[in-house]
């Protein structure tokens, strides 16, 4: 029975996708299908894709790169996806083994699942795309450079600890395709990176009654590391906050468009 759609967010690093992959081998609950969520339409990525030999329900969307459509390819996602409970992660973003099942133990309709993840250093990322286990726990405190550590321990406790989360993070969250088909889905007038695929998402979820749930300590992830390519995203915060003083909870230019 497939419980869930993983929905990954990908832009041309294959090696990346590779190790999702073989994270998602090593899950305790594999109940799931996956979508390859392509802003682009990468070559390298299409010979992946064609060759890898899936085990679960697989999509593979695409779209032309015109700029950053994060927003758009994850809206056609969500439609594309044949169950009700939607996880998103991104593609440079490793799982722990026992990511998936925590999100599909919790779900529930009004709730928005949110994890948080550790960033591992150049040497611990790379040896995880050799192949290697993310779970390297004697290196996470010996080597330098690994951020949110504390991110990185599991911890069956956390279900009733409940370390709380302030914020979504786009790369580690989960929710009812109803209830985000009910604000719209993601907002596309956001073409920079950063808060359309999280940050806006929250708010009008929140605001149309829905409440965050943490699952930090259970739904871990292992971020890859990689050099940064951040864009300023005060263009992207002006909109927000023009959209929440409307109290435009409902997009505009989301799954479906209106004038």
């Amino acid at each position: 029975m497939t419980l869930a759609t993983l929905i990954i967010s990908v832009y041309r690093n294959t090696d990346n996708l590779r190790a999702i992959l073989r994270s998602l081998e090593a899950q305790t609950c594999q109940d799931f299908e996956v979508i390859i969520s392509e802003d682009g339409q990468s070559k390298e990525m299409a010979e992946l894709v064609a060759s890898y030999p899936w085990r679960w329900p697989m999509q593979h969307l695409t779209q032309e790169h015109q700029g950053w459509r994060k927003e758009r390819i994850l809206n056609l996602s969500v439609m594309a996806a044949r169950t009700d409970w939607l996880i998103f992660i991104d593609g440079d973003c490793v799982l722990h083994p026992r990511f998936m099942e925590a999100h599909i133990r919790h779900r529930k309709p009004g709730v928005i699942l949110a994890g948080k993840r550790i960033k591992l250093n150049k040497e611990l990322s790379e040896r995880v795309l050799r192949g290697e286990s993310p779970k390297l726990w004697p290196y996470l405190f010996s080597r330098r450079g690994c951020r949110y550590v504390e991110e990185a321990f599991y911890c069956s406790a956390a279900e009733w600890l409940r370390r709380p989360v302030k914020h979504l993070l786009g790369s580690n969250m989960s929710m009812s395709k109803e209830d985000l088909v009910a604000i719209n889905g993601f907002d596309e007038n956001y073409t920079l990176p950063a808060t359309g695929e999280d940050y806006d998402i929250e708010w009008r979820m929140l605001r149309n009654g829905c409440k965050i749930e943490s699952l930090r300590n259970l739904a871990i992830q292992y971020h890859i590391w990689h050099l940064e390519n951040w864009h300023d995203h005060d263009e992207n915060m002006i909109y927000c906050r023009q959209m929440q003083e409307a109290n435009q909870i409902v997009c505009k230019n989301g799954i479906t468009k209106h004038t």
